[in-house]
């Protein structure tokens, strides 16, 4: 006989507890950008800073703790200085890297030239 569970009786997911070292924040953003899903890249960020501590966080980058938990949240999209910030804050750095053409997705702009 099996018992039935109920969603709503299932513990919520807490992604800050899975973020115990420097290495698992890298891999975590590492694929939060290959996704590129807009809004993600804030929402991690604000896991990463829950796991971390979102005071000291706060007080590290200079940004009062009620801006960054509103900065933060699934899908806001906050400004490139915002990110750097609580990037040096975490200790990680965000990179580029050159994909491979295939993959590349094209250019509005691309074939509009006369």
């Amino acid at each position: 006989m099996t018992k039935t569970i109920k969603v709503a009786d299932l513990p919520d997911f807490d992604m800050a507890q899975y973020l115990g070292t420097d290495e698992d924040v890298a891999e975590y953003l590492r694929q939060v950008l290959e996704d590129g899903e807009p809004g993600e890249l804030a929402a991690a960020l604000g896991h990463i800073a829950k796991a971390r501590g979102m005071t000291e966080i706060a007080k590290a980058s200079g940004i009062k703790r009620e801006a960054l938990y509103k900065a933060l949240r699934p899908n806001a999209q906050p400004r490139l200085d915002t990110v750097q910030r609580v990037c040096r804050a975490l200790g990680v750095t965000l990179t580029a890297k050159v994909i491979d053409p295939r993959e590349a997705v094209p250019s509005r702009c691309e074939g509009s030239r006369p």
